[in-house]
């Protein structure tokens, strides 16, 4: 994936035949190295709180000329959702080895977190399950694999701050987007819309749960 990631990110492509070297993803335009232990974060030219996928599909509708709307509609491993499943393995191996430092200091990102406090622990569906319900505390497994709590450290450094990873289930690799989403299946809710604002809430959840943790993504997973 590094060398597909890499070629994506300098090679021209899109309507605009535009690169994304330039793509901000809050360090400055191009910075990669320490930016995915502060994501998801306050954005001033899009006014909203991302994470790295859906910054991703700002830059590339932005800079090359996408339609975001379009690549967030596609399925899973297939698409342009290939060129940013290998940007957010290769963007999440520049930081491998620092600590999570999500900021909290612009009002939306602080409302995003309550709003992804609340997801995290809202109970519904067929069989009445929150994500609490797995993650909410420690010692609880699921087919023999233990399922770190993600609400507090340490359990969340082995859950948010791994990912994304390499899904050996799978022969795949999973972005923290496409892990909810399966999460969601799992409790029978309706699945949720790619860089939505629930999911990138969560990710705002747990990362800032997961305060200094070390990176080490991306990871190998069962």
């Amino acid at each position: 994936r590094r060398s597909v990631s890499v070629k994506t990110r300098s090679r021209k492509r899109g309507p605009k035949r535009a690169s994304l070297e330039a793509c901000d993803l809050g360090k400055g335009p191009g910075v990669v190295k320490g930016a995915w232990v502060e994501m998801p974060r306050y954005f001033a030219d899009t006014k909203k709180v991302q994470d790295l996928e859906s910054r991703l599909l700002t830059c590339m509708e932005v800079l090359q000329g996408f339609n975001a709307a379009e690549i967030a509609k596609t399925p899973f491993g297939r698409g342009e959702q290939v060129s940013i499943e290998a940007l957010a393995a290769w963007i999440s191996a520049a930081s491998r080895g620092e600590k999570l430092a999500l900021p909290q200091g612009h009002a939306e990102e602080r409302r995003v977190y309550e709003l992804g406090k609340r997801a995290f622990y809202y109970r519904a569906g067929p069989y009445d399950f929150s994500c609490a319900s797995c993650h909410g505390e420690p010692g609880k497994r699921i087919r023999m694999q233990d399922l770190p709590e993600l609400a507090k450290n340490p359990g969340d450094a082995v859950g948010f701050a791994s990912w994304p990873a390499y899904r050996v289930s799978s022969g795949e690799l999973w972005t923290m987007q496409r892990r909810l989403n399966d999460c969601f299946r799992q409790q029978r809710f309706p699945f949720p819309g790619y860089a939505s604002d629930v999911t990138v809430a969560l990710g705002v959840f747990m990362g800032v749960n997961a305060k200094g943790a070390i990176s080490s993504a991306p990871a190998i997973k069962r």
